[in-house]
C-alpha cells in the first residue's frame, strides 16, 4: 500500500501535518553514531534491558544511580568483571537488584569488544550497517548480546539514533490491519515483512524509517 494513505489517517489524528513533525523523533548529526563512545552504548543497552517489563519511569529517574553504580558502564572493564562485584551490585539499593538483568552487562559488554576490535568501535560498525537491513542486525545482537530479543533491541537503536523501525503495539496493529504483517512481530518472518514494508516507504517517500515507523503508529487509537 501507498504510504500517504498511513501519512493521511496519522494526520488527521495528531491534527495536521505540523502537528505530525512536530511530534517525530530527532535525528542525530552525521558522524554521531560512530563518534560516540562504546561505554554509552553499554549504557544504553543496559537502560534498555532494565526498562523491559519494568516501570520506565522508575529507571529513568534512578538512571543516574545505575551510571554511578557502574562506574560509568567501561566495556573493558566489564568484560571481565569479578563475579563478585556482580553480587554486591545485586544488594545496590541504588539501582533495581535484578540479577539476571545485572548479569547482562558483562555479557554485552564483550559483545561490544569482539565488534570493536573488528570494527574499531561498536559505534562505528552501527554507522556502517544498511539501514535497509534491521533485521540481521537485530539477529546479530540477539545472537551476540544478552536479553537483546523482543523489542530492547529496537528501542536501544531508536535511543542512539540508529535509523530503524521499532514494532510498537501500535504499530504492530497498523501494520495488521493494513495486511502487511501475517506473523508474530518478534519472529523472523513478521521482522522481515516489516522490514520490507518500510523499505519501499522510504523509497517512496525519502523519509527516515524511524519518522515512518512513528507515523505509522499514530494511526492507532490509543
Amino acid at each position: 500500500m501507498k504510504f500517504s494513505s498511513m501519512y493521511d489517517q496519522a494526520s488527521r489524528r495528531k491534527g495536521g501535518p505540523d502537528a505530525v513533525k512536530a511530534l517525530l523523533p530527532r535525528l542525530p548529526a552525521p558522524g554521531a553514531l560512530a563518534a560516540t563512545g562504546d561505554d554509552r552504548y553499554l549504557s544504553e543497552i543496559t537502560r534498555c534491558i532494565f526498562k523491559a517489563g519494568f516501570v520506565w519511569r522508575v529507571i529513568e529517574n534512578k538512571w543516574p544511580d545505575f551510571e554511578a553504580a557502574f562506574h560509568g558502564f567501561v566495556p573493558a572493564y566489564w568484560q571481565q568483571v569479578p563475579p563478585d562485584v556482580l553480587e554486591q551490585l545485586a544488594t545496590d539499593e541504588r539501582i533495581v537488584r535484578n540479577m539476571q538483568k545485572i548479569r547482562t552487562v558483562p555479557e554485552n559488554a564483550r559483545m561490544i569488544m569482539d565488534v570493536a576490535r573488528d570494527h574499531g568501535s561498536f559505534g562505528q560498525f552501527l554507522a556502517q550497517w544498511p539501514n535497509d537491513d534491521q533485521v540481521g542486525l537485530l539477529m546479530y545482537l540477539k545472537r551476540n548480546g544478552a536479553r537483546l530479543g523482543g523489542n530492547s533491541a529496537q528501542y536501544f537503536l531508536r535511543r542512539v539514533g540508529w535509523d530503524g523501525f521499532i514494532l510498537s503495539n501500535d504499530v504492530t496493529t497498523a501494520l495488521t490491519r493494513a495486511g502487511i504483517l501475517d506473523a508474530s512481530a518478534s519472529s523472523k518472518k513478521g521482522l522481515t515483512q516489516a522490514q520490507q514494508a518500510f523499505n519501499q516507504w522510504h523509497q517512496e517517500t525519502g523519509l527516515p524509517i524511524s519518522h515512518l515507523s512513528r507515523i505509522v503508529s499514530f494511526t492507532v487509537d490509543n
